[in-house]
């Protein structure tokens, strides 16, 4: 089993997404999405960072924001046409959950280009981001769990003897955390709090509190 590690900066409900009863990643993270070792069964693990902290006033760092333990992995194509993903499509029009919907990219049958759904992604004009489109679709996976914990705005603190767990860096840890680090994360992990979402995402907080959240 494989282990991968990284800081959230950013975290509107869109990457990671835990709506809808999964949690996928199908937007950034390419490093992850595209890595040779990933397998199933591995965990993804988001933890807080500097820049969470300066928006929200929150104590990040050090903190779980949420893990999932991959259990399917899709193409892009399948997943725009998947329909227990039909939720994740995005609305700009609608709640938050539908506005950060990431179920964004989808193939041209004919010409195979890559079409972006307007979204949080998109510019504002609805228009394809083209930086996006060419940093997404570098990795044609996108990652599905319905084992996950997703804390957002209610993140807990990692306890000290785990902190190994965490990426210090940009990147993405991962075979250099410890098996005994990785092992008792998921063991204080699961043990400690039940499955599924606990918090809003962190972001949130830009939004004028009379936009329906879900």
């Amino acid at each position: 089993m494989n282990y991968f590690s990284y800081k959230i900066e950013h975290d509107f409900g869109l990457a990671p997404n835990p709506f809808g009863g999964y949690c996928t990643l199908a937007v950034c993270r390419g490093q992850i999405r595209a890595n040779k070792r990933l397998e199933i069964g591995d965990w993804i693990i988001g933890t807080g960072s500097r820049a969470l902290e300066h928006l929200s006033g929150l104590d990040c760092l050090h903190h779980i924001i949420f893990a999932m333990k991959l259990e399917e992995k899709i193409t892009f194509n399948e997943y725009w046409q998947d329909p227990r993903f039909q939720y994740k499509i995005p609305e700009l029009n609608g709640s938050l959950v539908q506005m950060y919907g990431d179920n964004i990219y989808h193939q041209d049958t004919e010409s195979n280009e890559w079409i972006q759904a307007n979204s949080a992604h998109s510019l504002e004009s609805g228009e394809a981001n083209i930086d996006h489109v060419n940093r997404d679709t570098k990795s044609d996976s996108v990652l599905i769990s319905k084992t996950f914990y997703y804390f957002g705005d209610q993140l807990i603190r990692i306890p000290e003897e785990l902190l190994a767990i965490c990426c210090e860096g940009r990147g993405i840890k991962s075979s250099s955390i410890p098996s005994n680090v990785s092992e008792g994360f998921i063991e204080w992990l699961t043990s400690n709090f039940e499955a599924g979402i606990h918090g809003d995402p962190i972001n949130w907080c830009e939004h004028n509190n009379t936009i329906n959240k879900i």
